[in-house]
């Protein structure tokens, strides 16, 4: 995998430092290789831990790490404060994928963004699941056509992750059935470390700048199984953090767009910003809330429909879209 930029053909570059480029600054090529084992595989992804995660490295030293950090300040450019206005050119990378349905992209100003985590929330047959499954087809489709030209990586906490509905929907958009799975690489999660772990293995894959879409269906299952009663809360919710960080940062280096999909419990007392009208609140807590850049409430509406809310975004109000749920996926209610 080579180091420096990634570039598509319409002349978007992503640079992304590869971690073999440390060499040049006196790392081993067998301190390397542990750290790739950790799932390390960007200079970015090394800078961003804190030097007690490093120590956990076989072998690494207290001298070593210092040695690992100022090889990463040598191979990184910018490592300190930049202006705005160079952040702003930097999210102009950032990209769009749609959700299949016109109504609701037009809450989301054309779809989810990249360089961000997402979530939708709510009870169970409002359609977030069908929802990832449309935007994985939707993910493969050209920029102009709301897609984002890559390919999606799917961890499966439920075992509900169906490719016969991927060849249902890629023939919906024109998409080849065949095609369309196989850009799809799926990893069934059986408990919240393995999930850690099939998150952190996904960064070589994503290095290479032809994965678009990570979806994560669902993102507490895990977590509420291993982790029971008070007790326990305290463990999970600092676990739950630091797997959060660790997607957050791969979204901003790789640009990446992150769906999560998550459960919902009853609440009656809840606010009003973590629970709808029905006293549903999404499972995770401040520490899931806090991390998320997009969080949308899904509810069933009249008949057939369903409604889609944003409950907050840093640049979409709060607005309501209606929605449908058919065999080519979500769709707009006049198409059905």
């Amino acid at each position: 995998m080579p180091a420096s930029v990634v570039s598509s053909d319409d002349g978007e570059e992503n640079t992304i430092v590869d971690i073999d480029q440390l060499q040049a600054h006196g790392i081993g090529q067998a301190d390397i290789l542990k750290m790739k084992s950790s799932g390390l595989y960007t200079v970015a992804s090394v800078h961003a831990l804190h030097s007690k995660q490093l120590l956990k490295i076989k072998g690494f030293s207290e001298v070593k790490v210092d040695k690992v950090r100022e090889a990463v300040k040598k191979s990184l450019v910018d490592i300190g404060f930049i202006t705005s206005a160079e952040l702003l050119q930097r999210r102009k990378r950032c990209f769009r994928i749609s959700t299949g349905s016109k109504q609701w992209d037009s809450i989301l100003a054309g779809g989810f963004q990249s360089c961000s985590i997402n979530e939708v929330y709510g009870e169970f047959r409002c359609g977030k699941t069908q929802l990832v499954h449309t935007m994985a087809v939707m993910a493969q489709l050209p920029k102009d056509q709301g897609g984002a030209e890559g390919r999606v990586a799917v961890i499966d906490s439920e075992g509900t992750w169906r490719p016969e509905r991927i060849a249902q929907i890629a023939e919906r958009f024109g998409v080849d059935p065949e095609l369309a799975n196989e850009n799809i690489v799926v990893g069934r999660a059986l408990n919240s470390e393995h999930q850690h772990e099939l998150v952190c293995g996904l960064s070589e894959r994503f290095a290479t700048g032809e994965c678009r879409l990570l979806i994560v269906d669902s993102i507490m299952c895990n977590w509420r199984t291993d982790y029971t009663g008070r007790g326990e809360l305290a463990d999970r919710q600092q676990r739950l953090g630091q797997h959060l960080k660790h997607m957050t940062l791969m979204a901003e280096e790789f640009n990446i767009t992150i769906m999560l999909v998550n459960q919902v419990q009853s609440d009656p007392g809840a606010s009003a910003l973590f629970a709808g009208a029905d006293g549903r609140k999404p499972l995770g807590g401040h520490v899931l809330g806090h991390a998320l850049t997009t969080r949308i409430l899904l509810r069933k509406g009249r008949g057939e429909e369903r409604v889609a809310k944003v409950i907050d975004s840093p640049d979409c109000a709060e607005k309501e879209a209606t929605y449908i749920i058919t065999t080519g996926g979500i769709n707009d209610p006049d198409k059905a």
